[in-house]
């Protein structure tokens, strides 16, 4: 028996370690894609890619994968994988879908967010706050991706995250192409800062109307883009 456990035991620790390098990959093209390094409409492949990211194919199929359930790159058996382009009609109905799904998560945070849940909450109110002072608008991208997720966590619900998860990539993305000419970056942080009060003081009605306030503003933003 002792043999065998430590015959398992490197083919448990490369699976370990694939795993991290899958979240890597993962998380580098996802933000190289929503901040338009790879632009919209660029062909890739998983030989570039891993040359790219200095990691092996397999993490980075297995992230193209992702990136794919998220709606940011179109994989063709045998022709290649596609980054998505930006639809400002699609990005509407995607936002149809948002509004209910991120209203119930944020309620659902409201209610069961733990307390190191609530101080992070209450910490990146001041930080969206303060990014929108400086104008920095990669800055505030990085904390609207880490209220995302922290967003997720303190709902604790996996079956709205998996649904929200798949839409958040999309959404930031439109954001970064087209802020510069139609949003209002004080007016966001404000949105998304108020969100995130709401939930730290455990508000549920707060938190859900300041969610909606923030998809109106977002579906505004969207629509001005078509003008």
């Amino acid at each position: 028996m002792p043999s065998e456990t430590l015959a398992r035991a490197p083919d448990t620790d490369e699976r370990l370690h694939a795993e991290t390098l899958t979240d890597l990959a993962y998380r580098r093209l996802e933000e190289e894609i929503v901040t338009l390094r790879i632009a919209p409409g660029s062909v890739v492949s998983e030989a570039i890619l891993s040359q790219r990211l200095g990691v092996g194919r397999t993490p980075v199929r297995e992230a193209l994968q992702r990136l794919a359930r998220e709606w940011l790159v179109v994989i063709m058996p045998r022709r290649g994988i596609v980054v998505s382009e930006i639809d400002p009609v699609r990005q509407l109905r995607l936002l149809e879908v948002r509004r209910e799904i991120e209203r119930f998560v944020v309620r659902s945070a409201a209610r069961r967010a733990l307390p190191h849940h609530r101080s992070r909450f209450a910490a990146l109110a001041d930080a969206m706050d303060s990014a929108a002072q400086r104008s920095d608008d990669l800055d505030f991208l990085d904390l609207d991706r880490a209220f995302n997720l922290l967003l997720l966590d303190a709902a604790a619900n996996e079956f709205a995250t998996s649904s929200l998860s798949q839409l958040n990539g999309l959404s930031r993305r439109f954001w970064f192409m087209h802020h510069q000419q139609a949003a209002d970056l004080p007016l966001a942080a404000r949105l998304h800062a108020a969100i995130a009060r709401a939930i730290a003081a455990g508000d549920q009605d707060a938190a859900g109307a300041a969610s909606d306030r923030l998809l109106d503003y977002i579906q505004t933003f969207t629509r001005n883009t078509i003008d």
